[in-house]
């Protein structure tokens, strides 16, 4: 058995991998095969580096050359290992489809992670929070194969863990799926797994919010929101210029020729947030919310969380941090049940 680890900066892919070190697993890591080319270029060991070589590597000779090269050492040991630190759909798809592969993903909230690589600070880690969250959105989505795309591959994994809590949690979490070894394929039994499995009421609505967010008219940031009560979807709304205005993928982002970072400023922006466009809807419409359930693929900025307050929003549910901690701090002493959920997969599935 061979598996792949991905996942954001700080989530828990190391500590992964020392669980499965411990079940006599082999090691195998892309971080480590960087370093080791970085050092042969005499180039500065940090985290922007890695990401420039990696991305030359790869359009070079190819998106899959590390995993390749790094999958054959794998194979050569017979015996079961882990590769760490998957970020290129391109390696992704190559090992999946090798035989006896599995991918996991590991992600957890964006702050933990920051606290995280602050205390082990190592050479690629010594960044500030602002650096951080910038640098990792770079990473994050890229329509190049040869580059790193971490959404792209926590989307394709076969299981995604969230680390949010402790060290314990996440083993048990991995050892679960170890002891079922329900890799996405067939059971012990032999029978092959069902073709059609329903999405929960969470990743239902979920995948709505991400349909939304394709609306989207920013630069930055592609945000949806669904309300919902009873199970029933009461409004919409994604992130874009006001009626009648021009957007932003016309006539450019003022916030970025000025140069200001997500989470501040908020009132320089000419799109409406998402959130804001949901509870507008409701109003213009007359629908009311009170007492719903919001879903916005991102967490709220501070203008939205007090509009969410008062509109009576009871619960918002996401699947990834705005960098706006104060706004998320905001909705709690407000008494709005924050929850994050993983990322729901992009696919649609349906029988004929």
């Amino acid at each position: 058995m061979i598996i792949g680890i991905t996942g954001t900066l700080g989530a828990g892919k190391g500590t992964i991998v020392e669980h499965l070190l411990k079940k006599n697993f082999k090691h195998f890591s892309v971080r480590e095969f960087l370093v080791d080319e970085i050092l042969k270029r005499e180039l500065e060991s940090n985290r922007e580096n890695m990401v420039l070589v990696a991305n030359d590597l790869r359009a070079k000779f190819g998106p899959s050359y590390i995993v390749e090269e790094l999958y054959t050492k794998a194979k050569n040991t017979k015996g079961d290992c882990v590769i760490e630190s998957l970020r290129c759909p391109g390696e992704v798809e190559a090992l999946k489809e090798k035989e006896d592969f599995v991918l996991f993903a590991v992600d957890a909230d964006v702050e933990t992670r920051y606290s995280r690589i602050f205390e082990r600070a190592s050479e690629t880690d010594r960044i500030s929070f602002d650096e951080f969250v910038v640098q990792e959105q770079k990473e994050m989505i890229s329509s190049d194969p040869n580059k790193q795309n971490l959404s792209k591959c926590i989307e394709m994994a076969d299981h995604c863990f969230k680390n949010d809590w402790t060290v314990a949690e996440l083993h048990k979490k991995v050892e679960k799926v170890l002891e079922t070894k329900s890799f996405g394929t067939i059971e012990d039994s032999g029978q092959k797994k069902s073709e059609h499995v329903r999405p929960s009421w969470d990743e239902y609505f979920m995948k709505m919010a991400s349909l939304v967010a394709e609306r989207s008219a920013c630069i930055r940031h592609n945000i949806g929101a669904v309300v919902v009560k009873g199970k029933r979807v009461l409004t919409t709304g994604y992130n874009s210029a006001a009626k009648g205005m021009p957007h932003c993928t016309d006539v450019g982002c003022l916030r970025d020729e000025l140069g200001i970072s997500s989470g501040e400023r908020h009132e320089i922006c000419r799109a409406i947030h998402a959130e804001q466009n949901a509870i507008i809807q409701a109003g213009v419409h007359g629908v009311n919310i009170d007492g719903g359930v919001m879903y916005c693929t991102h967490t709220p900025c501070m203008i939205c969380a007090k509009m969410i307050v008062n509109a009576g929003i009871k619960e918002v549910i996401s699947y990834h941090n705005y960098a706006d901690s104060a706004a998320r701090n905001f909705l709690r002493e407000a008494g709005i049940i924050l929850r994050k959920i993983n990322r729901p997969s992009g696919e649609i599935k349906f029988k004929d």
